[in-house]
C-alpha cells in the first residue's frame, strides 16, 4: 500500500526547526511520508523530502510567482493527502497552488500565527492582508488560529470549512524549566552577573513593533532606586544600534546588555528573574511562554497575544504601551519583592504546563490531523 503524504509549507525552513519538529515526527510515527517546502537549506529531522522554494516575506516580490509555480508543480506531482501551511506568504502561496489538489481530495490546513491585521494594527495591514485572508479562507479546509481574538474574528468573517483555536506551537517544559536558587546564582556568575542582580529578559528582533525603546525609557526611571537591575536584550535587527544609542543617552550602559542573536536561550532564560515584553502586536509569543515555563513573572504591554498568556495579579501584569512609568513601577516592585516574584512565576509555569505545553498542543493537533486522515481514507476507499 502506498504511503500517505503530507506537505508542510512556510516562508522559511527555520520556522519548522524552531516550532514544528514534534509535528513532523508525529506524522512519521503514523507511517506517513513527510515533505517540507520552504526557502532555505536547513536539514530537518523526520523529513523524507525537502524542497527549497523561493518564497518571499513581502507579498509584492515578483519571485513569489516563481515560488507559486514550483509549489503547484510539487503538488501536482506528489498528490498529497494533507497540506499544512504556515506564515502569511507560505499560507497564501500554498493555498493558491493547492486549489486543483483540493478538488481531488487533498485537505488544506492553514495556521495563522497571528493575523497581520488586528485591533491597533496599521491601516495598511488591513488593506493588504485582510482581503487576502478573507478570499483564501474559502480555499482552506481547516483554519487554525492561536489566540482568542483571531479565533473570534475568523468565526465572524471567514468562510473556512472548519475553524479551530490551538494554543500555539507548544513549549518543551522540560527544556525550559526553573533552576534551584543555588543553581541560579551559579549560572548568573558563569555569565558575569552577581547572584543578587535582578535580571530582566526580553528576546526579540529590534524593530518598531518590538518596541525595545519603551523598556529603556522605563528602566531610566528606576535606575537610581534599584541599581542592581540588569536588562538583557537578545536579538538583532534594524533598530539595534538606535537602541544602543538611546541606552547611552539615558545613562543605562551599565544596566543593559545587548546580547545579539543567541542559541543558548535554554541556559539564559532560567537564570533570569523577570520577563518583560514591549511589543505592540503579538500572535502568541513563544519567548513569553518559555519565560513562564522557567517560572519568570511577566510584565508585558497589553495586546492580544500577551492577554492570552498573562493573567493580571496571577502570572504577572499588563501595562500600556505609552506609559513607561507604569512599567517602571512594576519592575521596581518585582526587583525588591521576592515573595511576589516567586508566586507569580510559579503560577506562570503551572499555566504553561497545563495549557501550552508541547504535549497538550500535540494532543490537540493530532485530533485535528486524525479527523482529516479519516476523511482522506474515506475518499480513497470511495474511489476504489
Amino acid at each position: 500500500m502506498e504511503k500517505k503524504k503530507v506537505l508542510f509549507c512556510a516562508t522559511v525552513d527555520y520556522h519548522f526547526k524552531a516550532f514544528h519538529l514534534p509535528y513532523l515526527k508525529w506524522f512519521k510515527e503514523q507511517g506517513w511520508e513527510v515533505h517540507v517546502a520552504a526557502s532555505g537549506d536547513i536539514e530537518l529531522p523526520d523529513t523524507d523530502l525537502k524542497f527549497n522554494i523561493p518564497i518571499q516575506r513581502s507579498p509584492f516580490r515578483l519571485k513569489n510567482f516563481e515560488a507559486y509555480k514550483k509549489l503547484k508543480q510539487l503538488m501536482d506531482n506528489n498528490k498529497y493527502d494533507i497540506i499544512h501551511c504556515h506564515t502569511p506568504m507560505g499560507g497564501v502561496l500554498a493555498r493558491l497552488a493547492a486549489r486543483k489538489a483540493r478538488t481531488n481530495g487533498t485537505k488544506v490546513i492553514y495556521t495563522a500565527h497571528g493575523f497581520h491585521f488586528c485591533k491597533g494594527s496599521p491601516l495598511i495591514n488591513w488593506l493588504v492582508y485582510y482581503p487576502i485572508e478573507k478570499e483564501l479562507a474559502s480555499d482552506t479546509d481547516c483554519l487554525i488560529t492561536i489566540n482568542q481574538e483571531d479565533y473570534q474574528l475568523a468565526l465572524k468573517r471567514f468562510s473556512a470549512t472548519q475553524i479551530e483555536h490551538v494554543r500555539g506551537v507548544g513549549i518543551d517544559t522540560d527544556l525550559f524549566s526553573p533552576l534551584l536558587e543555588e543553581d541560579k546564582s551559579v549560572r548568573k556568575q558563569s555569565f558575569g552577573y552577581q547572584p543578587d542582580d535582578c535580571l530582566l529578559f526580553y528576546a526579540a528582533e529590534f524593530n518598531h513593533n518590538k518596541n525595545q525603546k519603551y523598556l529603556l525609557e522605563a528602566l531610566a526611571l528606576v535606575k537610581d532606586e534599584v541599581p542592581h537591575i540588569k536588562l538583557l536584550l537578545a536579538g538583532e535587527g534594524a533598530l539595534l544600534e538606535s537602541c544602543k544609542t538611546i541606552a547611552y543617552q539615558l545613562g543605562l550602559t551599565h544596566m543593559v546588555d545587548f546580547l545579539g542573536y543567541r542559541k543558548d536561550l535554554k541556559e539564559l532564560v532560567p537564570m533570569c528573574d523577570v520577563a518583560v515584553a514591549s511589543s505592540l502586536r503579538e500572535g502568541l509569543p513563544v519567548n513569553i511562554m518559555e519565560a513562564m515555563s522557567c517560572e519568570l513573572p511577566v510584565i508585558a504591554v497589553e495586546n492580544r497575544g500577551h492577554r492570552e498568556l498573562v493573567v493580571p495579579n496571577e502570572t504577572g501584569w499588563l501595562v500600556h504601551h505609552d506609559r513607561p512609568e507604569e512599567l517602571a513601577t512594576k519592575i521596581k516592585r518585582l526587583a525588591v519583592d521576592e515573595v511576589t516574584r516567586k508566586a507569580l512565576g510559579k503560577n506562570g509555569r503551572k499555566r504553561i504546563v497545563s495549557d501550552f505545553s508541547v504535549d497538550q498542543i500535540l494532543l490537540h493537533k493530532s485530533m485535528i490531523y486524525t479527523s482529516y486522515i479519516k476523511e482522506t481514507e474515506e475518499v480513497t476507499w470511495a474511489i476504489r
